[in-house]
């Protein structure tokens, strides 16, 4: 297919999305953000329709490029890495072979081959045959072999044959001539046309976060269910820095917020149906004044600029826990089976005492389980803080609308 045009439109990393359009759109604004932060981003690159390459740009200059032939299927991955020239080297390339759409719909290919080149132009070449193995059940983009079973090539090769230029933003003509590779052809001119999507109303905001502590019966879409509220202790503040976190994993830079040293209530709400009971969400209250506006807890580094329609930085969960604490606080891990996850087999919060002047730590279960969670911070009319809430987002009044 010759193009003189390309449809440009922008989202999420794909990863080993099999689709043909973005599964998370972004506006060409927010991308653009992402591109000067050095933040991740993909850009689609698109003839009458049709899906041409999938290009990610990843941090530290990285980019991978996904190519796809006249059926749309995906059929080529090109890794790029910056290069002492000051260009782009096209260091990794792998091509698959399918015997059918069954097959490249379920990733089990007939053929892989994988090229690589070193900085100085050495090439090799890999190729390996699913035989009557079948192919590996991996992503494609993680399969390994016996190298001892895997055909080699080695050549030399002008390391210059495998040069781009790093693109400005936008300037997505660089990538034109890998298209060819699926035979795809560039006309003399490319004119590049951008998807227009609405950048919306930007990242998640608080809404309804006092209903998630309001007792009653309410609607979700598992069907009716009710609120109901625990009080799960005081928690002690020390430090001025209250954490909140998992306490199984390790977190060098905790999403800590200031508040003042003393012993707070710590509340959560629990959300009953018919399918049992989940913590929807877990407050920790400083003042009495009701909440005037609501922000969401940011680590220094996070840019809410760089967030697409209704996303939120949050709280990362990995054992199905999260927790209140210091942030001076430190949780032994050879104890966390017998202090906290044992205990939270039978009960939706426990206490891990401090030690003298130690503080405490407030542990619950996390929702659903694993997940990022947004944590906002209530401020009262003179923009104290109020109360911390980690919302769950089990149901309607998840901070969404």
């Amino acid at each position: 297919m010759i193009f003189d045009s390309l449809e440009v439109s922008y989202g999420e990393l794909w990863g080993s999305e099999q689709g043909m359009t973005h599964p998370d759109p972004v506006s060409r604004a927010v991308a653009a953000r992402r591109h000067a932060a050095g933040t991740d981003y993909a850009v689609l690159l698109s003839a009458r329709e049709r899906p041409l390459a999938l290009i990610e740009y990843w941090p530290r200059g990285m980019w991978r490029m996904y190519l796809f032939d006249d059926r749309s299927w995906r059929m080529q991955m090109i890794d790029l890495k910056p290069h002492g020239t000051g260009m782009l080297l096209a260091h990794r390339s792998t091509r698959w072979q399918f015997a059918g759409e069954r097959e490249h719909a379920s990733g089990k290919w007939d053929v892989q081959e994988t090229t690589t080149v070193s900085a100085d132009g050495q090439v090799e070449v890999r190729s390996e045959f699913a035989g009557s193995r079948g192919a590996s059940p991996e992503p494609l983009h993680a399969r390994t072999s016996d190298p001892s079973s895997v055909p080699v090539r080695r050549f030399p090769a002008p390391f210059e044959n495998f040069l781009c230029p790093v693109p400005e933003f936008g300037d997505w003509q660089v990538f034109a001539p890998f298209l060819a590779q699926q035979g795809h052809e560039p006309a003399t001119t490319v004119v590049l046309r951008d998807v227009s999507v609405d950048e919306g109303s930007g990242p998640l905001r608080a809404t309804g976060i006092e209903r998630l502590f309001s007792p009653g019966a309410c609607d979700t879409p598992e069907g009716p269910a009710v609120v109901d509220t625990v009080d799960a202790g005081l928690l002690r503040i020390t430090s001025g820095q209250l954490a909140v976190s998992d306490p199984g994993c390790i977190d060098r830079t905790p999403r800590a917020i200031a508040v003042p040293p003393g012993e707070f209530p710590v509340t959560l709400s629990l959300l009953r149906t018919t399918h049992g009971t989940g913590v929807a969400a877990a407050r920790v209250t400083f003042q009495d004044s009701p909440p005037r506006e609501w922000d969401l807890a940011l680590r220094p580094d996070e840019d809410l600029g760089l967030l697409g329609e209704g996303q939120f930085y949050g709280v990362g969960v990995d054992t199905g826990t999260a927790a209140f604490m210091d942030a001076t606080r430190t949780v032994i891990d050879d104890r966390l089976d017998e202090d906290v996850f044992i205990p939270l087999d039978s009960a939706v919060s426990v206490e891990l005492p401090g030690t003298g002047t130690e503080p405490n730590v407030i542990a619950f279960r996390a929702g659903r389980g694993d997940g990022s969670y947004p944590v906002w911070i209530g401020r009262t009319d003179h923009g104290q803080v109020g109360c911390v809430v980690v919302d769950f987002q089990l149901h309607s009044a998840d901070g969404g609308e």
